[in-house]
């Protein structure tokens, strides 16, 4: 790649349109607010369009783009954290699925066609381009997955489960036995609804629950 010299630099920037240097901004596969894009443009509304027109951008949902990212196997979309982040404005937000369950071991083998995004500000259903995301409002949820909080959030949530909910909890109450319990405690505490709580008070024992 040859690098300019300052001036030489300076006057190939002064040469580009104003379109051209925004979209020098633009990383493949990365989402973008309207709000990220003005810093950028002094005509942003104008230049989105053109983008758009261009195949340059593609419109996720109102005020909210990404730049397909080319593969051999054609434009490949942004990914779920790129454009949760975007939409979120960087909050703090954890992505789950209905599907994670599956690795537990508990029964449940069916697959789900959406991702839940824990988060502290956003609540409801939102398509952003051909994904559907489940917002939901928690005032706490742990930085990442783990199988504590998995079997925690699987109870929380096992009426919205196709497979049938008594099994399902039997299989759980097994699991429980078998998982580090200090921290399935924790996770319980942190993370679980009351009859959640109750569920595992039952399953690894009053005093068990609240020692440590």
């Amino acid at each position: 790649m040859k690098i300019l010299a300052p001036q030489a630099y300076l006057t190939y920037i002064a040469g580009m349109t104003k379109l051209d240097q925004l979209k020098r901004h633009l990383k493949p596969g990365q989402a973008y607010r309207r709000a990220d894009l003005a810093r950028w443009s002094t005509a942003v509304d104008r230049h989105l369009k053109q983008l758009v027109e261009s195949g340059t951008l593609k419109k996720l949902s109102g005020g909210l783009y990404v730049v397909p990212k080319e593969t051999v196997f054609g434009p490949a979309p942004a990914s779920d954290k790129d454009v949760v982040c975007a939409f979120l404005k960087d909050d703090p937000f954890l992505l789950a699925s209905p599907n994670a369950y599956n690795s537990l071991g508990v029964g449940t083998t069916q697959l789900y066609d959406k991702t839940v995004v824990y988060n502290h500000k956003r609540h409801g259903e939102f398509q952003l381009g051909n994904r559907k995301y489940v917002f939901r409002v928690k005032p706490r949820f742990p930085k990442s997955l783990t199988p504590e909080f998995l079997l925690v959030d699987l109870v929380n949530n096992v009426d919205q489960l196709a497979e049938a909910k008594e099994e399902v909890l039997e299989r759980v109450q097994k699991r429980a036995a078998s998982t580090d319990r200090r921290r399935l405690r924790r996770a319980v505490r942190e993370y679980g609804n009351e009859r959640t709580k109750k569920f595992f008070n039952r399953a690894l024992g009053a005093n068990e629950l609240h020692a440590g």
